[in-house]
């Protein structure tokens, strides 16, 4: 949520009056986030996050967006796209394709404790269930494929040991995903970039309330389970030595399965998952880092943090509690 293209107060203030969501009072951009344009916008009849795709093709789009709806529809907390007269989705903006969707209210919990995993593994769960009858697919544009083509754009910046981890990992998550057993796990539309960042809560009566899931626009169809390790690895891990934290791994874990068990094989294969998890995000963090896009507010994130979690997870293997479905 970088921005990388400018966009003129009047011609914002032009697309929200066309979508019937009044006159723009406030155009900001957002700093966090590194895929698309994203600006806060301000009208008196509420807030918006207008986003402009820099990378999708108008042909991806209408996924994300059918997603978004579908799962709001399902009662899942998530930023609603805005329709236009027609009731099309996908706008134009500055000569880009551009979305309008709710604003989410709270803030992040960057540092989490269980009560918050809890939740969002509760909540996760529940938008697994939910996809089940969306009628469309779409690849995971950053999934198995993409991990092919992005080792050899970033090998020429890692030394010796780093190259081999690389190569090795790849190689192993290729062999897992041919597999009978990785093919044989439950698929569906995922997030595939459930991090702390993505998340909002609210306090409310002193207690604190997980109220949505934003930024879908990752999201694609492959294994539930990858979903699920992606946010053991962030939500459940310690930002310093990588480690993943008990406490909150299996608080996370009993408030998914209570409503989703895991199958005997996602529970067999989680350790392999959540070695899948560290890789994707290593090699984004180390394509930014080394290969970076311009953009006005684009802060890279350093990759060594997924570094770090891959090896651990390699060296300490993880499978959660044994209470899976048939």
């Amino acid at each position: 949520m970088a921005v990388y293209t400018e966009v003129g107060f009047a011609e914002a203030d032009a697309l929200l009056r066309r979508l019937g969501l009044g006159a723009l009072t406030e155009l900001r951009g957002i700093r966090s986030g590194i895929e698309n344009t994203n600006y806060y916008a301000t009208t008196a009849r509420g807030q918006w996050v207008v986003t402009l795709f820099e990378r999708l093709s108008r042909d991806e789009l209408p996924y994300y967006l059918a997603l978004m709806q579908h799962l709001a529809q399902h009662g899942i907390p998530v930023p609603a796209p805005q329709a236009d007269a027609d009731g099309g989705l996908l706008h134009t903006l500055a000569g880009k394709p551009a979305a309008v969707v709710t604003r989410l209210p709270g803030s992040h919990r960057l540092s989490p404790e269980a009560p918050h995993c809890a939740q969002v593994g509760e909540m996760l769960a529940r938008a697994h269930l939910a996809v089940a009858d969306l009628p469309l697919e779409q690849p995971h544009l950053r999934g198995l494929d993409w991990w092919a083509a992005t080792v050899p754009e970033v090998l020429p910046f890692v030394d010796a040991a780093q190259a081999a981890l690389l190569q090795d990992e790849l190689a192993f998550q290729q062999q897992l995903a041919a597999s009978a057993a990785g093919q044989a796990l439950p698929r569906g539309a995922i997030h595939a970039d459930l991090f702390r960042d993505n998340v909002m809560f609210d306090e409310t009566a002193g207690e604190d309330r997980l109220c949505g899931f934003f930024d879908y626009y990752l999201a694609g169809t492959d294994t539930l389970l990858f979903d699920v390790a992606v946010c053991l690895n962030d939500w459940c891990a310690d930002l310093t030595t990588a480690s993943l934290d008990e406490e909150r791994a299996l608080a996370f874990m009993a408030a998914y399965q209570a409503v989703r068990p895991l199958t005997h094989a996602e529970i067999r294969l989680m350790p392999g998952l959540l070695r899948a998890a560290a890789l994707r995000f290593w090699l984004s963090r180390l394509r930014d880092w080394h290969l970076p896009r311009d953009a006005a507010l684009l802060q890279p994130k350093d990759p060594a943090h997924f570094e770090r979690l891959l090896r651990d997870r390699i060296d300490n293997p993880w499978h959660p509690p044994a209470t899976p479905s048939p």
